[in-house]
């Protein structure tokens, strides 16, 4: 029986290696993101802390993000997220694990200790099937040698986060989270799918710090620019 080959997610040519999902040629054609703040995520001048950091810094130390939130990684960003697509996974965790190290070699990241998703509630999770944002952080924990661990839970059913104003996303989210694991001295990478107003990693990454944790980067598909 003949094997059928795996297909590239863009130009639709064979890949030799069917887990990249992208080949190199795709690859350096994705969008190329404008200068931005290694600390936020938004549009700076490269290298450096952009003013809004120096002077309210977010509760975390680096965001990485592999796109902002436009095609083609917003339509694989909806299909793995409500189409079920999730043979996406591993070809959306190696953009964020080649991310990931392009930042490291400009800014000299820590590798992380422990690799956490935000969680969904679990009423949420149960009716979707999955968390989109643990099977990227899964793959990408073996790659980086770290832990993967479920050390988050969502305590809180709260409103759906899209549909608010950023001040309202704020006081939805407080009192949403749980942290079940011990963190003090441990370096951490927290993986969304989109961060949008980082109201969400934002309340996570407060709860990290108070906890101990040494250090939390952010990591994510899109950054809403």
């Amino acid at each position: 029986m003949l094997s059928i080959p795996a297909l590239c997610w863009l130009c639709r040519l064979p890949l030799r290696m069917a887990q990249h999902g992208l080949c190199n040629g795709c690859l350096r054609q994705l969008p190329v993101l404008p200068e931005l703040c290694p600390r936020c995520g938004l549009p700076a001048r490269a290298d450096q802390v952009c003013g809004r950091c120096l002077q309210r810094p977010p509760p975390w130390q680096q965001l990485i993000c592999v796109s902002g939130y436009q095609p083609p990684l917003s339509h694989w960003v909806h299909q793995l997220k409500f189409c079920r697509a999730t043979a996406l996974r591993v070809m959306l965790a190696r953009l964020l694990l080649l991310k990931w190290l392009a930042m490291r070699r400009c800014y000299g990241l820590p590798r992380p200790d422990i690799i956490f998703s935000v969680p969904l509630h679990q009423r949420r999770h149960w009716r979707r099937g999955y968390n989109q944002a643990s099977l990227l952080a899964q793959p990408l924990a073996r790659w980086l040698s770290c832990d993967y661990r479920e050390g988050i839970s969502r305590v809180r059913q709260a409103a759906v986060q899209h549909e608010l104003s950023a001040s309202a996303r704020k006081k939805n989210l407080r009192g949403a989270f749980q942290l079940e694991i011990p963190v003090e001295g441990r370096h951490i990478l927290l993986i969304d799918d989109v961060v949008t107003t980082g109201s969400t990693v934002a309340e996570i990454s407060r709860m990290l710090q108070a906890a101990g944790a040494a250090s939390v980067q952010i990591g994510c598909l899109c950054r809403t620019l």
